[in-house]
């Protein structure tokens, strides 16, 4: 079978028997998420290495995650802290993102943190894990994230281009 929307291949496999089929996604290991062609590398490898994982490793995925997000507050955002948790509060802190990613930014810390460090509940005792869900949020994060460092800057550029070559042929002044 292949994919509709990109043409690669898609395997499924059926286990037969007296039990009701099977069937389960053999190749790719897991859905991608497309991203827009304005993000660069490294993002994008990190990115697609967590969605990648994702089905295999929610754990893995968050981690990865989490790393790709330390790398896009400390290159675009600025951050000069080392800690993801110290990063996040400079960001909040600093308004660098809009109010409804600055939410967000604190919950993919607290699930980066069940990914790279061992959490017991105090009710039971056990290993708190990541679960899927979490770790989409964290993808969900990241996309929000890219949209707001590469996405949008690039189509407010264009619109101002193309906005500026009609003042220009106005005789207006041009858009700083």
């Amino acid at each position: 079978m292949r994919c509709p929307e990109c043409d690669e291949t898609i395997i499924f496999l059926q286990r037969v028997g007296p039990e009701p089929a099977l069937y389960f996604l053999a190749y790719p290991r897991s859905g991608s998420r497309p991203l827009p062609s304005e993000v660069p590398s490294p993002y994008r490898d990190h990115f697609s290495e967590a969605c990648k994982v994702l089905t295999d490793s929610p754990k893995a995925s968050a981690a990865l995650s989490r790393r790709c997000l330390q790398a896009v507050l400390r290159d675009k955002a600025g951050t000069t802290k080392k800690d993801l948790a110290d990063q996040i509060d400079e960001v909040i802190q600093s308004g660098k993102v809009p109010p409804h990613v600055q939410g967000e930014l604190d919950a993919t810390r607290v699930i980066g943190n069940f990914a790279a460090h061992t959490t017991k509940s105090t009710a039971t005792g056990e290993i708190i894990d990541v679960e899927p869900g979490e770790a989409e949020w964290n993808l969900d994060v990241l996309e929000s994230l890219f949209e707001f460092y590469f996405v949008q800057p690039g189509l407010t550029a264009s619109r101002k281009a193309a906005l500026n070559v009609k003042l220009k042929a106005a005789g207006k002044p041009e858009l700083p």
